[in-house]
């Protein structure tokens, strides 16, 4: 038994130097501990928090929740409640709304486990969807008592292995469900049509069918209100160097290509797959807007309750940061704003999640409450911030 144990703490000396090195030598530029661990914050830290996020005038921070394991993509229920699925934990966290005032969730509790890679999440009346990495689930949420019941399988056969694994769902103001399958690889051609790509379905009602493709990760997508048109934000292929390609927001359009694993950013012939025989059968649609490379945009949320401040009419996009990169990108949170022409112009929204190579925070998701009140996830913190408006 001893010499086992020596044979098991040996192993795992050599696996924590080898993430050393490799940290040293890649150019993998944040926190490897965190990478693997996550960070942490708590509520005696706020303060020092507020100190470095800054943010537009007017705008207030501060920790809302924490210790939420991977937090990612929120719901927020009637009765002011977040619900938070833990990817990598196969949790349900309930996080409580703040009915005290003091602007923290009154608890964070978990509501199932057992959960196979749960990342998206929609409520639709007291239908609640989760969209785990094979599959799409149902439940009955009672949000009043908050008692999850009735659990079953809406859509099997989503593919599952290699590459990327979470998968977004979003209902549209069209009836049908959307889910975003991201690709199985850094590039390549895919052998599944529903991988790099955008579909839908309605439960019990239409099959399965492929809406938009040439999408290399599309996690984060919503609907502009002012239009109906939709939008996604997309992370480009890694390893061609620091500034290439640029991250990108598409307007997605029924049977539209966007490129991937072809073309990259406005069209640039990909150096491994641009002259590729099926790529003279494509025609890619660019995108509207870009960010720079490696940023990693993941929610994108359009927001509907800020009549009357700078937000009116913006979307908030989570840039969850580079790890692809030898300087660091993203880690925050940017708004873009239309004009009237249908121009994007982007702003800075919430900095200060790295300062000077200090990673604090990986922000992911936007929830734009009734009121104004605005949530951020944050899966490396394992946290829920809360932003709100006082003009001043």
């Amino acid at each position: 038994m001893r010499r086992l144990i020596r044979i098991l703490t040996a192993t795992l000396v050599c696996l924590v130097l080898a993430i050393v090195i490799a940290a040293s030598v890649l150019p993998v530029n944040i926190p490897f501990t965190g990478l693997l661990f996550g960070s942490s914050v708590d509520y005696e830290q706020d303060g020092d928090f507020q100190a470095r996020i800054t943010l537009p005038p007017g705008y207030r921070i501060n920790i809302y929740a924490t210790d939420i394991a991977d937090a990612r993509f929120m719901q927020l229920t009637p009765t002011g409640d977040l619900l938070v699925p833990s990817t990598d934990e196969g949790l349900l966290f309930l996080v409580k709304r703040d009915a005290d005032g003091d602007g923290r969730s009154d608890g964070v509790e978990v509501l199932e486990s057992g959960l196979e890679l749960p990342h998206g999440i929609w409520l639709d009346g007291k239908d609640l969807y989760i969209s785990e990495e094979h599959q799409v689930i149902r439940y009955r949420y009672e949000a009043q008592s908050r008692v999850l019941s009735s659990k079953q399988v809406v859509l099997e056969g989503l593919p599952a292995g290699d590459g990327h694994h979470t998968r977004t769902i979003k209902k549209g103001p069209d009836g049908w469900f959307y889910v975003s399958i991201g690709s199985s690889c850094n590039v390549c051609i895919e052998s599944h049509p529903w991988r790099a790509a955008i579909i839908r379905f309605k439960p019990g009602e239409e099959a399965p069918q492929v809406y938009a493709t040439g999408l290399r990760n599309t996690v984060g997508f919503d609907w502009r209100p002012e239009t109906g048109l939709m939008y996604g934000v997309n992370n480009g292929r890694d390893w061609l160097g620091d500034d290439f390609p640029p991250e990108e927001l598409n307007q997605i359009s029924q049977s539209g290509f966007y490129g991937w694993p072809f073309f990259n950013g406005d069209n640039v012939p990909d150096e491994d797959y641009g002259d590729d025989p099926k790529a003279a059968d494509v025609t890619p649609i660019p995108p509207v807007h870009t960010f720079l490379a490696h940023v990693a945009p993941l929610g994108l949320t359009f927001l509907k309750h800020q009549s009357g401040t700078p937000l009116e009419g913006a979307a908030l996009v989570g840039q969850h940061g580079s790890w692809n990169s030898d300087v660091k990108v993203g880690y925050r949170v940017v708004s873009l704003h239309w004009d009237e022409d249908g121009r994007i112009t982007q702003k800075s929204f919430a900095e200060g999640f790295e300062k000077d190579d200090d990673v604090i925070g990986r922000p992911v998701d936007v929830i734009d409450a009734p009121g104004g009140t605005i949530y951020i996830s944050d899966d490396y913190a394992g946290a829920i911030y809360r932003v709100t408006y006082d003009g001043d």
